[in-house]
């Protein structure tokens, strides 16, 4: 699927094609333009998450282009949505200049449509520069996966193929992107680390002065 609601249950009913999912009025949408993806966490939902067929976010058929991407929303009012997710199995980033792109096309017809996106935090690593000025006035919220109280842990977690660096890397992209995203949120998730290393995750955010915001486990 490369546009989804989410249900709110968990397990295989738990992502709706966007064309099954009725009035959009007030929900948020979901955009999966990628499999790719600097990680390989221990905890994803495409190791631990079973589906049925027609239900995945996996794209078997390769990633959509921008007009494709564009052609799908044109069938839909925007106005009426609370969010727009910029999401799915793969790391949105890997395709930051596309994403860019469907969102500035996408604001000129509505200028009031609220994006987020949720990355792992690793943008400048994986394109060797500074990529945060490029979400300047497109992207309202980015929600950074922090996962982790440690280099360490973090590494263990998410296997990134950055090494331990990734950690340091993508509190320092939370830093930068505050100069251009409104809202940047780091998450971690909640039964896969105790409560004080998530308090230890709260004063790293109450550091970078970020928010923390613990998100539901889903198996």
């Amino acid at each position: 699927m490369i546009l989804y609601t989410v249900t709110g249950a968990v397990g295989s009913e738990g992502y709706l094609d966007i064309s099954k999912s009725g009035d959009l009025t007030g929900k948020n949408i979901y955009v999966n333009m990628t499999n790719k993806c600097p990680c390989n966490c221990v905890f994803c939902l495409r190791h631990t998450k079973e589906v049925e067929e027609g239900n995945e976010l996996w794209l078997k058929e390769g990633e959509p282009d921008v007009d494709t991407v564009l052609e799908l929303f044109s069938q839909y009012d925007l106005s009426v949505i609370n969010e727009l997710v910029f999401c799915g199995y793969g790391e949105p980033l890997e395709r930051l200049e596309d994403v860019c792109a469907v969102i500035g096309v996408l604001k000129q017809k509505y200028p009031e449509l609220k994006v987020r996106v949720n990355t792992i935090g690793l943008a400048n690593l994986i394109y060797g520069r500074d990529v945060t000025p490029e979400l300047s006035g497109k992207v309202d919220t980015i929600s950074i996966s922090l996962n982790a109280p440690n280099a360490e842990e973090f590494l263990e977690l998410t296997r990134s193929r950055f090494g331990i660096e990734s950690y340091e890397a993508l509190k320092e992209f939370a830093v930068l992107a505050k100069r251009y995203v409104p809202n940047v949120v780091m998450t971690v998730v909640e039964q896969v680390m105790p409560e004080d290393k998530i308090q230890k995750c709260q004063e790293i955010c109450d550091e970078l002065g970020v928010t923390l915001r613990v998100r539901p486990f889903e198996n």
